[in-house]
């Protein structure tokens, strides 16, 4: 008989442990090729992740009714092994191995304050990042929406982060990727705080924020990489990603339990979620304009 603990184990232990293991080398690997288009590189390499957010969705709602929850999750775990096999024999790294340079996560990096505060800047997106991605679903359902359609909420989210991780990408490498970073930054704030929580419970209103703030928050995953990269030398990539990562995973585990008791301090409301989650990237904006100052100054035009 299944128990809660089982489930815990095997999603948040193990899968959570063996994504990070093979997300985060792959995605330093694809800085190792590319440079003046890192951005674009980085961001394309990233629309897989959205594109599963499409498809693994519409795959369990369909298959579900037909052969049960354990199927369903054994196919896909099929499917996720064949496409993991193809792409960890496909994934490369161009540099020779330094043996004065480690992947290991160096915690004295942090002396630097652009480092110091891009990492606080990701912690804070990454914190925020999971919480409409976990909860629109349930939020959808709470607003009393048919739930066929707070399913598809998700979908349509992921829709438009396919575009925001590559299109925020190919402008990075024009105008800078800290300057896309702090555009996409607002413009999240502003999907949360100014749609989400006045409209989110009008059909319009929920699709705008979907679409908008997946396009946005699409750079969460495609460009914090490549702000990570501008701070470092190539050979350093892995040292200095390595250390924002595991600070940022903190986040990641931290940031879905604190919404809980959120909601359930606020009686099964939504609003604390919704302004918790608006608040992170106003912070997270703040802490990437302070790095922008430190780098160029106050000059609006620098590319940076």
């Amino acid at each position: 008989m299944i128990e809660y603990w089982h489930i815990m184990l095997v999603f948040g232990v193990l899968c959570g442990s063996c994504t990070c293991l093979i997300f985060s080398p792959s995605i330093a690997a694809v800085g190792h090729w590319f440079k003046a288009r890192r951005g674009f590189a980085t961001g394309v390499s990233t629309t897989g992740g959205a594109i599963g957010g499409i498809i693994f969705p519409l795959m369990m709602q369909y298959l579900i009714p037909q052969v049960g929850w354990a199927w369903t999750l054994r196919i896909l775990g099929f499917v996720c092994l064949f496409l993991l096999t193809i792409g960890c024999c496909l994934v490369r790294t161009r540099l020779p191995p330094d043996h004065n340079a480690t992947a290991k996560p160096d915690f004295g990096i942090l002396r630097e304050a652009t480092f110091a505060f891009t990492v606080a800047a990701i912690y804070l997106l990454e914190w925020a990042l999971f919480v409409p991605l976990t909860y629109i679903s349930s939020y959808a359902l709470h607003e009393g929406f048919e739930e066929s359609f707070s399913y598809q909420a998700l979908i349509i989210l992921n829709i438009g982060s396919v575009i925001g991780r590559w299109l925020p990408g190919f402008y990075a490498d024009k105008i800078g990727a800290f300057n896309t970073m702090i555009a996409t930054t607002v413009l999240s704030a502003v999907m949360v705080l100014a749609v989400w929580l006045p409209a989110g419970h009008t059909m319009p209103g929920l699709i705008i924020f979907c679409l908008l703030f997946g396009f946005a928050s699409g750079s969460n995953i495609g460009l914090t990489p490549v702000c990570v990269g501008k701070l470092c030398r190539t050979e350093n990539l892995g040292r200095y990603y390595a250390t924002c990562y595991t600070i940022v995973s903190v986040g990641c585990l931290t940031g879905i339990p604190i919404v809980g008791e959120i909601i359930k301090a606020n009686g099964g409301e939504y609003w604390g979620l919704i302004t918790f989650t608006g608040v992170c990237y106003a912070g997270g904006l703040a802490a990437f304009i302070i790095v922008r100052v430190l780098k160029v100054g106050w000059r609006w035009k620098a590319i940076y």
